[in-house]
């Protein structure tokens, strides 16, 4: 007897009830919210850049930073959003509390600014924090005599902080 018709498709896997296109949907649908869960919550942080060896103090602050021009001091070595521009032993040993050289380095980040906005002139100063008070305050000073209105100092989070130290 030969069989033909719905009958034979349905014994032998041909029906609707088969591995079909539909179960592709659900794992697109995964993926989906995977992808919105990783957009939203990657902009929560911003990421100052470290490529030095640099270990920066500890704070309790709750404010992020916003983008700014960024002096990274390492111990040996001043940086201006990357560039190198004097060593930290030479600005130990002038007397005059403005570095020259570092106020131009910053007044050439800030060339490309329109005068008069004080929202792009903001600075984040990442050091050392063995690096001693006297070369802090002739950076701070620089900054300030570059017409920079806002210098902020770049500390580890609270909860990196405290997972630091559970680890010690």
């Amino acid at each position: 007897m030969i069989r033909t018709g719905k009958a034979r498709h349905a014994r032998h896997g041909g029906g609707s009830g088969g591995h079909g296109p539909l179960t592709l949907i659900p794992m697109i649908d995964m993926l989906m919210i995977l992808v919105v869960y990783l957009l939203v919550h990657s902009a929560d942080t911003e990421i100052l850049p470290n490529s030095r060896n640099i270990s920066i103090p500890h704070s309790v602050s709750d404010q992020k930073p916003r983008p700014a021009t960024v002096v990274t001091v390492t111990r040996d070595m001043l940086y201006v959003n990357g560039e190198a521009v004097v060593s930290v032993a030479d600005v130990g040993r002038t007397a005059e509390p403005v570095v020259e050289a570092l106020r131009a380095a910053l007044g050439r980040e800030s060339a490309g600014l329109l005068p008069g906005t004080d929202a792009q002139r903001e600075v984040t100063v990442m050091a050392e924090k063995s690096l001693p008070y006297a070369v802090l305050r002739k950076i701070v000073a620089s900054c300030s005599a570059a017409d920079y209105t806002k210098v902020s100092l770049a500390v580890v989070e609270r909860e990196q902080a405290l997972a630091a130290q559970a680890g010690a």
